[in-house]
């Protein structure tokens, strides 16, 4: 593993096709070897990767996006979304560990302060810190301006109460780049937010594991905070009321890691059932040659490719620094439905065998939902794609 790590840091950024594929053969290898053989007992009986974890450490995925002056990979969006794809392609679970933590980075990265960069940016890159995001709450989900958790200034540091739902990494994670209220009072609301870099410590608790349909291994959690202390040097960017920016900035790659995951279950239940559908029988021959099954594949297989397009598309627009959040909607939208129906047409084409827990089509079906409603549900994504079509097509 070491070896592979020393492979994929000294290219520094991916932007040639050679380091591109050689970064994806190496995550392919380690997929094969390590874990798609323990997938099915892990998700069965959703149990923490913990292994695996290590592993990713060690291949340098927590610091994928974060740049080589901070000791991360360095990689472009569109890299990171192949690799998120492979990945989800044999275990979606393992994307989401990878998700929240590169968003947290992302906001620090783009968002914080020369010193808040310099102390965190490294021990996010190598996994001495790992955590995700502390958005959501009971009361407020699409709607983050709602948010309750509020933040006050005490001398040198702020005092938190409040909570937080549905947050990945929540009990295996350390750190959260959590967003809070500052000013309730402030109209437009956003102006009232900000944003922390959140350690956990006194006055910090966690929730214990929430069950979920599919997303199996990974842990999902509720954040609670009681008179928690946080330094006022860790507000990122030291200045209040830029939360919601931050927030937003850092959803614009999580909607192109959800668009990725969803290709990646696309894939994996096109890969299975163009298997199955040559080695099946039926009347005599393989159902592969049934007019019926060979729609279902043809449509399947077109869905897959549209999805990846416009996941490219995205992760192209946000390397280059654009507003990308129609793009990253759009890719997020289509690939996460995608996803949801290439599941679907999987466990038809396979029969009572797709029911069952012994094949792994059960679990993308499972899996899929999520994501039409993780980092914002498919029916906001279309508002979104509207809204934006109509502001940057006004009429004169």
């Amino acid at each position: 593993m070491t070896n592979v790590v020393s492979q994929i840091e000294g290219t520094g950024a991916a932007d040639t096709s050679n380091e591109e594929a050689m970064i994806l053969d190496s995550v392919e290898k380690w997929l094969e070897r390590d874990v798609r053989p323990h997938v099915l007992r892990l998700d069965h009986a959703d149990e923490y990767p913990h292994d695996m974890v290590v592993q990713m450490k060690a291949l340098g995925l927590f610091g994928a996006t974060i740049s080589t002056e901070y000791g991360g990979l360095g990689l472009n969006a569109t890299t990171y979304a192949k690799v998120i794809e492979k990945i989800a392609e044999t275990w979606m679970s393992l994307t989401g560990i990878i998700n929240s933590h590169l968003i947290m980075a992302a906001c620090v990265e783009r968002n914080g302060t020369e010193a808040q960069k310099a102390a965190f940016l490294p021990r996010f890159a190598t996994g001495e810190l790992r955590g995700g995001l502390g958005l959501t709450e009971p009361d407020a989900g699409t709607d983050l301006q709602a948010i309750r958790t509020r933040a006050v200034r005490d001398g040198d540091d702020y005092v938190i109460n409040g909570a937080k739902t549905w947050i990945t990494n929540g009990i295996e994670g350390s750190c959260y780049a959590l967003l809070v209220k500052t000013d309730p009072e402030a109209e437009p609301r956003h102006k009232g937010m900000s944003m922390f870099i959140a350690e956990k410590g006194e006055g910090f608790s966690v929730s214990g594991k929430m069950e979920k349909l599919g997303y199996k291994g990974v842990d999902s959690a509720e954040l609670i905070f009681k008179d928690y202390r946080v330094p006022a040097d860790r507000l990122i960017g030291g200045e209040e009321g830029r939360g919601m920016q931050a927030a937003l900035g850092g959803l614009e790659l999580g909607r192109i890691n959800i668009a990725a995951r969803g290709c990646g279950l696309a894939s994996a239940a096109l890969r299975d059932s163009v298997a199955y559908a040559q080695t099946r029988r039926t009347f005599g021959k393989p159902i592969c040659e049934h007019q019926a099954i060979q729609l279902k594949l043809g449509e399947m297989a077109t869905r897959l490719q549209a999805a990846r397009l416009l996941t490219y598309d995205a992760a192209r627009a946000y390397d280059s620094g654009e507003r990308c959040d129609m793009e990253a909607g759009m890719a997020k939208y289509f690939a996460s439905e995608s996803a949801v129906e290439n599941a679907l047409e999987a466990m038809r084409i396979h029969g009572g065998y797709g029911y069952s827990k012994e094949y792994h089509v059960e679990r993308y079906f499972r899996d899929a939902p999520l994501m039409c409603i993780g980092e914002g549900t498919n029916e906001i994504q279309r508002m979104i794609i509207a809204r934006q079509l109509i502001a940057r097509n006004p009429v004169d």
